[in-house]
């Protein structure tokens, strides 16, 4: 079998034997380039990307296909205008077997190194900038899957496995909090507390070094597991257990969080020991649910929680809760950017989806996530349709929520009539649901509306009372959302110091817990440049510039990724403006083409 290792150095291997290896430079660059785009390239795009320094590049390009032909040994593949890869199950690619879906978890502990590895061109400055957004996007999934790997072992018992899965994702990305306290987690559970300990005192040294940061308290508290374990003497009888999960989810929804998780623990463990699997699944579900949306910093926990409740749904069939699990482990992924993993948990919720009430939560998360990567297509489709089931429904807070995600696409797209009519309809639906812990949201996408507008004390009055709400709801979202607005409203007054004392406390409130969402960071760093950029503020654009472009790489925000680039051209980097088109060809966008023009 012939095997082509991208990542790394790149290798031929025909039965584990490396072979002949392709000449000439830029070999390597052609053939990753035709692997990982997936689709077939016109031979005028190869030549110019690749070979424009030649005498003749389109002659370069016909030599270097020629010569990857023969070392594969396959004259079919690599030929036709455009270009198609067609290795027709004659080789497999190590890239395909480490991030497919399907699998084998095992090869993760062997993924090192980047992507192409010491493969660079002089000159080929489109070709580095696609390179490098791949190399931070493949970093990434191979992240998200030993992240999910490592979690699904710790819900099965297994932490002792999950310890190597869990190590590999802080060595992908040990700057990511969440990395070390699943580590933290995995060791804790399998008995080694000395060595989690251990592993506390390296990310405090990491996050402090590197970040300035101190770590969340839930690093610490990853030492003593607790999920599923009974706080306090345990009860007695099924009842006992039923009174304590209704007793969880009242205290969670009055915003009484430790209590309501204590309670849902003491349901998880008397379910459990009286062999009770229904409410144990029911319990572990609701359980998973406040730690991913009412506790901060706990997705992990939650998510393990959520492992376990399907696990056990799939013995009682109970399908709501499997759906539920399903979507809420999606939400999870959605929010950290980790797109792959996101769209595998979310097509596992539309599968065990049937009600109108379901499909109404889980469109709106499928648009959240589309229009995150800037398809607009795709988010329009899923949040009308979500709007639609759940007004059916009569789920008002779940229609409030995805009009305010349809509303933030149309402003994106700078079709502010349309973001104001879903946003007065979301704000109204808010209010009579009195649902204040969402309320900042939306009011900080209608500042911003004002802000085009040039309407500055309404907005100035929403963002202080966002930000004074989100502050008490210690949401960090909301507080970066809201700190957002007011440093833009603050460069608009042309008071130019204090809107950088605002967009930089909104960067900050963005990292100050692991389990953030990752686009409103993007959203907070574009902001900041821009204004930078606006004031002719060099120093401040060009360190914030690469923070952006990293995290909408690692994270799959093309838009982003695009405006970065664009940022870069706005800095002196002539490159950079072609780069941004290459990258943003398909972005269904009419404000980011005027940025173009």
């Amino acid at each position: 079998m012939l095997t082509i290792r991208l990542l790394g150095r790149p290798v031929i291997e025909r039965d584990d034997v490396a072979v002949r290896q392709p000449r000439g430079r830029k070999a390597w660059a052609l053939l990753g380039y035709l692997l990982l785009t997936g689709r077939p390239q016109t031979r005028r795009h190869l030549a110019e990307l690749l070979f424009a320094d030649a005498d003749d590049p389109l002659g370069a390009l016909r030599w270097t296909l020629a010569e990857l032909r023969r070392t594969l040994g396959l004259p079919g593949a690599l030929t036709g205008d455009p270009v198609s890869v067609s290795l027709a199950g004659e080789a497999v690619v190590d890239v395909d077997l480490i991030t497919r879906d399907d699998a084998d978890s095992s090869p993760l502990l062997q993924a090192d190194g980047d992507l192409l590895e010491r493969v660079s061109l002089a000159g080929g400055s489109g070709f580095e900038s696609w390179l490098l957004v791949e190399r931070h996007r493949l970093s990434a999934r191979i992240e998200a899957r030993c992240r999910q790997v490592a979690v699904g072992l710790l819900a099965a018992g297994r932490a002792g496995d999950a310890v190597a899965y869990a190590a590999r994702a802080v060595a992908r990305n040990p700057l990511e909090e969440g990395n070390h306290e699943l580590l933290v987690r995995s060791l804790a559970s399998s008995g080694d507390r000395a060595a989690a300990l251990r592993q506390v005192a390296v990310c405090e040294d990491i996050l402090r070094r590197e970040l300035g940061l101190k770590p969340s308290a839930v690093l610490y508290e990853a030492t003593s597991v607790t999920t599923g374990r009974p706080v306090a003497p345990a009860l007695s009888g099924r009842a006992a257990g039923s009174s304590q999960l209704d007793a969880g989810r009242a205290a969670i929804a009055a915003g009484a969080v430790d209590a309501g998780l204590q309670c849902l623990r003491r349901a998880v463990a008397e379910a459990a020991r009286h062999g009770d699997t229904g409410l144990q699944g029911r319990a572990l579900v609701a359980l998973g649910s406040a730690l991913i949306h009412a506790a901060r910093g706990r997705d992990s926990e939650g998510s393990i929680a959520m492992h376990e409740a399907i696990a056990l749904t799939e013995r009682t069939g109970d399908r709501a809760m499997a759906a539920r699990a399903y979507r809420e482990l999606g939400f999870v992924e959605v929010q950290a950017g980790r797109r792959d993993t996101a769209d595998e948990w979310l097509r596992k919720a539309q599968s065990a989806a049937e009600t109108d009430a379901e499909f109404a939560a889980l469109f709106g998360l499928r648009g959240m996530s589309s229009s995150d990567v800037g398809d607009y297509p795709a988010a329009f489709g899923y949040l009308n349709e979500s709007v639609e089931r759940a007004a059916r429904c009569q789920d008002h807070r779940q229609q409030a929520w995805s009009l305010s995600i349809l509303a933030r696409a149309h402003l994106l797209r700078a079709e502010h009539g349309e973001a104001a009519a879903a946003l007065r309809r979301s704000l109204d639906l808010t209010s009579r649901q009195r649902w204040m812990a969402f309320l900042p949201w939306p009011q900080t996408l209608q500042a911003e509306l004002d802000l085009h507008a040039e309407r500055l004390e309404e907005a100035g009055d929403a963002l202080e009372h966002a930000w004074e709400l989100a502050c008490q709801l210690g949401d960090p979202c909301w507080e970066a959302m809201s700190a957002r607005g007011l440093g833009l409203l603050n460069a608009t007054r042309a008071d130019y110091a204090t809107a950088v004392k605002w967009q930089d406390e909104a960067t900050f409130r963005c990292v100050r817990v692991p389990d953030r969402y990752q686009w409103i960071h993007a959203y907070a760093l574009d902001a900041a440049v821009t204004t930078a950029l606006k004031h002719e503020d060099r120093d401040r654009a060009i360190a914030l510039v690469d923070p952006l472009a990293t995290l909408a790489a690692h994270c799959d925000m093309r838009e982003f990724v695009v405006r970065a680039q664009l940022h870069r051209w706005r800095l002196g980097d002539s490159a950079a403006l072609g780069n941004a088109r290459r990258l943003g060809e398909g972005i269904d966008n009419p404000a980011l083409a005027e940025l173009f023009r």
